[in-house]
């Protein structure tokens, strides 16, 4: 995977009437404490990747030996504690199983089977908490011939079918420009256990959730997949930002950049056509209909390239205003960011980082009309709330996390 956990551990407040609390809100009513187990000295390996990096500030005190939290491990560990433990050491696990007693949630990602020999593996832990919900993730999933495979997300986009489709017409096959596996594997993993959480308000028993990258990959190819299996014909391949069967649908070349423009049936067609002084395209014979449009796939798009590219992408967004007809700048992720509807949705946070300083975040995506959402917690520094866990969560006397440091257990 493209972002590789350690263990994650999650409780809920008790809910205070069914369904059970929602998992991984930000509600203030009903957040989830999300305890994240790191090496204790190396810490998640997403961590060190980068550039680009934020810089610590002068004097900041941390684990690790970097000189500042890499941007990657930022985007992903909001409102997060970090335990740095090492599960290696009995007393290591031992920690984990207390933590594990009262815990609502595990979320793993190691080879199957590589949690048994530290009694961490969810038979093990099912019996000190029957209700646990254990959630597994790996590349293949925990049986099949691929099961003891390491999973990572280009890999699968590259085998299970993504990476086919995705690309020029006629260019090479290529990945997608975000680990969409992974995002897309964590989703339904978060949609499981909230269902889990639902279940176990009937049962008061948890269960096992077997998440393989393979298996969501090959989930979301959709309306691709149905169609090779209804047809039993192979899948016509790669069409970069065209439709396969609507034309126009795609994007095209302006003076300064790309736009994209949809002419998604024939009225909408003719609303293209007036808008870029065309308007006897409506009547042509070989435009006149999506089918014929179709057919004539390569002519149309190349008269349409042909016009675009005498404007900047802003004059074209100005003379498609209003029109009704789907359109959209293709924008760098720079121009996203600070997009002036992202900046009116609150889609990004500022945050003070315990020893960054300012840091901005992309800011949870869902508005509740009820619950109060947002990042309440900057990603943690390595091992930030050992102390805390241990003392405060476990009972554990500060003298004896002392012990446990000077063991190499935690840090």
């Amino acid at each position: 995977m493209s972002d590789p956990l350690h263990l994650t551990l999650s409780t809920f407040p008790a809910p205070q009437h069914f369904p059970s609390a929602p998992l991984l809100t930000t509600s203030h009513a009903y957040s989830a404490e999300v305890i994240k187990i790191e090496h204790p000295t190396r810490g998640d390996d997403t961590r060190a990747w980068g550039p680009p990096f934020a810089k610590y500030k002068d004097g900041a005190v941390v684990k690790g030996g970097r000189t500042g939290e890499s941007a990657y491990f930022i985007g992903v560990n909001r409102n997060k504690k970090s335990v740095g433990l090492s599960f290696q050491h009995p007393e290591g696990v031992k920690i984990l199983h207390e933590l594990a007693k009262t815990s609502d949630i595990l979320v793993e990602n190691y080879i199957p089977g590589a949690l048994k020999k530290y009694q961490l593996d969810y038979e093990s832990l099912r019996k000190i908490n029957p209700r646990l919900i254990y959630a597994s993730i790996t590349g293949y999933g925990q049986t099949g011939p691929y099961s003891s495979r390491a999973g990572y997300d280009v890999m699968v986009e590259a085998e299970m079918g993504l990476m086919h489709i995705t690309g020029e017409r006629n260019g090479s096959p290529v990945k997608v420009g975000v680990a969409v596996t992974d995002l897309t594997t964590g989703l339904y993993t978060v949609n499981a256990i909230m269902a889990s959480l639902l279940a176990r308000q009937r049962t008061n028993v948890g269960q096992h959730l077997d998440v393989a990258l393979s298996d969501c990959q090959v989930a979301t190819l959709a309306n691709i997949a149905s169609s090779v299996l209804i047809s039993g014909e192979r899948d016509e391949g790669r069409w970069g930002t065209a439709h396969p069967s609507i034309v126009p649908y795609k994007g095209f070349k302006t003076a300064d950049g790309d736009v994209m423009i949809g002419g998604g049936n024939d009225r909408l067609f003719g609303v293209l056509c007036d808008r870029l002084g065309r308007p006897e395209w409506k009547t042509d014979p070989r435009f006149v209909t999506n089918d014929v449009r179709v057919a004539n796939r390569d002519i149309l798009e190349s008269l349409i390239e042909a016009i675009t590219r005498t404007k900047t992408t802003d004059e074209w967004l100005a003379v498609f205003e209003g029109s009704g007809m789907p359109y959209a700048a293709i924008n760098d992720v720079k121009d996203t960011l600070s997009h002036e509807h992202i900046q009116a949705r609150r889609m990004v946070t500022e945050i003070q980082h315990p020893v960054c300083g300012d840091i901005k975040l992309v800011s949870p995506p869902v508005k509740y009309s009820e619950s109060v959402t947002g990042v309440r917690t900057p990603p943690p520094t390595l091992g930030q709330h050992t102390d805390e866990v241990l003392t405060e969560v476990l009972g554990i006397k500060g003298e004896e996390v002392e012990k446990l440091k000077s063991q190499g257990v935690v840090s």
